[in-house]
């Protein structure tokens, strides 16, 4: 019998598949990497399982920092499997080449990345012919209810159908190597020309998004503000008071002024003149009252639900996607969230009032009562606003689904309810207000006056007491604000008028919220919401990826959140120097890169093809690449800041260039230089401007994160501007607080200041933070002790984990820190967690992990003891004597038994004996029975139990009256003699 391979994004979704099968195809049997009934075969990937590469040919093992192999531009793309999911890549592709295995159906998600996840595996199960030959069809889910799950089996996608996105997958995914491989590489080379490893990425998106990030930034440093004045004013009518605020009638928008305003004036002497002129005189009053209306904001696509949640509950663009993705997949109440549609199928209306009927009688009482006001009012109905289909792409907008649902976290509940009130919000009538503007007109002077009633709050009411901050640029008044009445023909009196200063402001940085709209928009300001949807094809990225790409901004350093703010670092500013200097437009223009995504889209309904699409990145990555290796002037233009701090050695004006921060001497011109400079990213971390003023300031900062060595390792440490004595001058130096300079000098510490974290636990003595370590202080000379006697010292930052003073003082207490999860391996570069626990026996900090959440898979415990037998047998043979080479040979039991008779212990010296025995005993046992003695004759301090209090016997061992918990494995080690081990 032929069977249907289903192949999955994750395992949760393979699980929801059979659940929703079940019922239809029968009942699924349950194996390690997937499940099988008569008709189906369901597995999964979990993410990426294939990446691209170079071909070997191609692929550049040494020298791939420098221009010498540059551009790499291979002519096609070879695949590797991704480390970490060999495993699950090989039960895939062995369950894909089953001869029973006859149509595959690939059910990843509905969107460019899951086609991409599928066709790599593809491709890669059927080797040299490039795929598996065997029919493919597509599962295109909407919703991960059960009934969806079954409607999509229905309706299967056919592989034509997916051919022009299966293309633009694989167009941008290579797009992004030639880019990304290509520009780190080229920049990071040009960087790097004047010694050291300064790595700078670059990417087809992400770097053009940051330049949107520094480009406001630059505006903010290069405001000036300006001075202006408003003219507030309180007038006395018959029925009470109001303010107005006087304004220029005639006033014209002036291009070559964009700040100013109707309402402002420039000069204070104007503005108190115009006030003293209509203080106290009498107004005649106009006014003119109209009806308007306003409608909800359209329904959520991703990147306006992730802007919503910014500026709603401060949720990152990451968190707001990963909360959707959970309530899409885990409690299958979203509909799919990498939606970059605002508007729902025109066939969908039956569905929207089952949705509607299913929030009438669920137990969100604050939103019940709205969703069955909607139903007896019967206000879901066509509308092209909402139901379109030229404006849904290959998903609707996010929308409840049918199945109310519980368990969820307050994170995932917010978000929840932001999307239901949308969707209920945008069937609702529009709210109406009564707008009334009224004139006041005083000698010659008009003063404006604004007021705003509710007449039928329509969909704001399912706002309540937000509803303010649904409307567009919403104000209080917008939830209404009432005039004074003021009778026809009615004089009024000016009660007071005073003019008030006020400055301009810059513009704002952007958040979260305003860079997602300008992603989307490609930078371009773009208020209507139509326009931006028409825009959308022509944005940064796609719904999908944009939080992948500001988050890859914030681990790479480009960008720093203060707040809500992303504020761009030294490090950006100097890439986008670089660019501009090399006049690389495709990476520091985004509206360009707007460009690059249209066609991606274009690519997608066959409007382009792959070929013209791959020829012009390639075009674009050899220009790129050229303008760098020909660069040939000795700076990059751009705008540069002077340092506040003197030189240190001649007293000069210290300025930056694109390298360096370098003296010009006193005249400022360079004509007096007296030679000093040091580099702006020494180890490949830009330093910011404050921070170079304060090295030069204070010849010393730090310590500093994010240096990296030659080879690429990450490493902290103090800068310090020292004198060289042989070039007559002041250089740059990293200072790594290693103790030993202390100790070789004989310079004496003094931690008198200093409040201990705990005791050594090698000798007892109190630790201490000294440079970039915690130091026992008898390990380095001070003036009770000059000659250090103790060697126990750990860092305050290891393998890139901060570790923080109640951290080592918890290990100093307790033996270990909490779990601690910032680690980074120097193998395999690998973020890990760990606790830090003191080692006893090896008499240094180490590693201790948790165990796995995870039992081992069936069989898996044999082959670890299997290969833990092999490598000890290896020992074995390495150990043996030459003699024993001579026997008959020897089983591997047999071999393996041989390391056991050699660590069978050493001998106990005679004092040791008396508490322990006298027969042999390696050390850890004979830590055991140590332990067993103290605890069975009570010899723990009561008041500290970490001290064994000595009786005879082990005053004997001791030596002394006393000894610490982590003494003893060293104290032992003394006492146990022979060379067994």
């Amino acid at each position: 019998m032929t069977k249907t391979l289903v192949i999955a994004e994750k395992p949760s979704v393979a699980q929801d598949i059979v659940r929703a099968l079940t019922p239809i195809a029968g009942k699924f049997d349950k194996h390690e990497d997937h499940f099988e009934n008569d008709r189906y075969l369901v597995s999964s990937a979990v993410g990426h399982l294939v990446e691209i590469q170079a071909p070997e040919e191609f692929d550049v093992k040494r020298g791939k920092w420098s221009f010498a192999h540059l551009p790499v531009i291979p002519p096609h793309f070879d695949l590797k499997p991704v480390d970490k999911t060999k495993s699950r890549l090989n039960a895939v592709v062995k369950l894909a080449k089953r001869k029973d295995v006859t149509e595959l159906v690939n059910a990843c998600d509905a969107g460019r990345e899951g086609e991409l996840i599928f066709r790599l595996i593809e491709q890669y199960a059927g080797g040299a012919k490039g795929g598996l030959g065997k029919p493919v069809k597509r599962l295109w889910l909407q919703s991960m209810t059960p009934q969806a799950i079954r409607d999509g089996f229905e309706n299967l996608r056919s592989d034509q159908q997916m051919q022009g996105l299966a293309n633009a997958a694989r167009s941008r995914s290579e797009a992004d190597w030639l880019v990304g491989i290509n520009g780190t590489r080229a920049m990071t080379a040009f960087n790097s020309q004047g010694g050291g490893f300064f790595l700078t990425t670059v990417g087809r998106v992400q770097t053009p998004t940051l330049s949107l990030v520094v480009e406001r930034e630059e505006k903010i440093r290069k405001f000036i503000s300006r001075d202006y004045w408003e003219i507030h004013a309180g007038f006395h009518a018959e029925a009470g008071e109001y303010l107005g605020k006087w304004f220029d009638p005639k006033w014209k928008k002036n291009s070559e002024d964009p700040e100013a305003r109707a309402d402002r004036l420039w000069n204070i002497h104007d503005a108190q003149a115009i006030a003293e002129a209509v203080r106290g005189k009498a107004a005649t009053v106009t006014e003119e009252s109209k009806p308007t209306s306003q409608a909800s904001p359209l329904l959520f696509d991703l990147t306006s639900l992730q802007r919503e949640a910014n500026g709603k509950f401060g949720f990152s663009a990451k968190t707001t996607l990963a909360l959707a993705q959970s309530l899409y997949e885990r409690h299958k109440a979203l509909t799919y969230p990498r939606t970059d549609s605002r508007a729902l199928p025109e066939d969908y209306l039956p569905v929207a009032r089952d949705t509607f009927g299913m929030l009438a009688t669920s137990g969100m009482r604050h939103l019940a009562p709205f969703a069955q006001q909607a139903l007896d009012g019967s206000y879901v109905r066509p509308s092209k606003r909402i139901f379109d289909n030229a404006k849904v792409s290959d998903h609707f907008a996010i929308i409840p689904t049918t199945q109310a649902p519980s368990g969820l976290s307050e994170a995932e509940q917010k978000l929840y309810d932001l999307v239901v009130r949308r969707f209920m919000a945008v069937f609702f009538p529009s709210a109406e207000h009564l707008v009334t503007t009224r004139v006041s007109q005083v000698v010659g002077h008009s003063f404006k006056t604004e007021g705003k009633v509710l007449v039928k709050p329509g969909w704001l009411a399912i706002y309540g007491k937000e509803a303010a901050g649904e409307v567009e640029d919403g104000k209080a008044g917008d939830k209404g604000q009432p005039l004074v009445a003021v009778q026809p023909g009615e004089m009024v009196r000016t009660e007071f008028a005073e003019a008030k200063g006020l400055k301009t402001k810059p513009p704002a940085r952007y958040s979260e919220a305003t860079l997602l709209g300008a992603m989307e928009s490609a930078g371009k300001q773009i208020d209507d919401e139509e326009l931006r949807s028409a825009m959308q094809e022509k944005g940064l990225g796609t719904p999908a990826t944009r939080a992948a790409i500001i988050e890859g901004l914030l681990t790479e350093k480009y960008m720093l959140r203060e707040g809500r703010e992303l504020i761009p670092t030294a490090k950006a500013f100097q890439l986008m120097t670089l660019l501009r200097g090399l006049e690389v437009d495709e990476l520091c223009r985004a509206d360009l890169t707007g460009e690059w995504e249209y066609k991606l889209s274009q690519m997608e309904k066959g409007q382009l093809s792959r070929e013209a699409f791959m020829q012009q990145i390639a075009g674009m990555t050899e220009r790129m690449v050229k303008k760098a290796k020909e660069y040939d002037r000795d700076t990059i233009p751009g705008d540069y800041a002077t340092l506040s701090a003197p030189c240190p050695n001649c007293g000069g004006v210290v300025k930056e260039n694109y390298r360096r921060y370098a003296c010009v001497g006193k005249s400022g011109d360079g004509s007096d230089a007296c030679g000093f400079s040091f580099g702006k990213s020494p180890a490949g971390r830009t330093f910011e401007t404050a921070e170079a003023d304060q090295l030069l300031r204070d010849r010393r900062i730090g310590p500093l994160e994010g240096f990296r060595s030659k080879a690429g390792w990450p490493f902290t440490a103090e800068v310090a501007i020292v004198r060289d004595e042989e070039a007559g001058n002041f250089k740059l130096e990293f200072d790594f607080g290693d103790d030993r300079a202390a100790e070789e000098s004989g310079e004496l510490v003094d931690f008198g200041e200093q409040v201990s974290l705990g005791h050594c636990p090698i000798c007892g003595a109190p630790v201490f933070e000294h440079g970039a370590n915690y130091v026992c202080s008898k390990s380095v000379p001070t003036a009770a002790q000059p000659t250090p006697s103790c060697t126990f010292k750990s860092g305050k930052v290891i393998l890139q984990q901060p570790v923080e003073r109640s951290q080592m003082s918890k290990l100093l207490d307790t033996g270990k820190t909490d779990l601690l999860d910032k680690f980074v391996s120097m193998r395999t570069r690998r973020a890990f967690k760990a606790h830090l626990a003191w080692d006893a026996e090896a008499g240094k900090v180490n590693f201790e992990f948790a165990p796995s959440k995870f039992p081992p898979r069936p069989g898996a415990a044999a082959k670890t003891a299997a290969a833990k037998a092999g490598k000890t047998s290896a020992a074995a043979k390495k150990t043996a004597k030459p003699a024993a080479a001579k026997k008959a040979p020897a089983t591997k039991t047999a071999a393996a038994k041989a390391p056991r008779k050699a660590a069978a212990g050493k001998a106990p010296s005679a004092a040791l004996a008396a508490v322990i025995g006298a027969e042999p005993v390696a050390r850890p046992e004979a830590v055991k029975k140590m332990w067993e003695y103290i605890k069975a004759h009570n010899l723990q301090d009561p008041k500290d139990k970490r001290t064994i209090v000595a009786d005879d016997k082990l005053r004997a061992v001791f030596g002394k009256e006393s000894a610490g918990m982590f003494e003893l494995a060293g104290i032992l080690g003394k006492h146990l003699q022979g060379d067994g081990e």
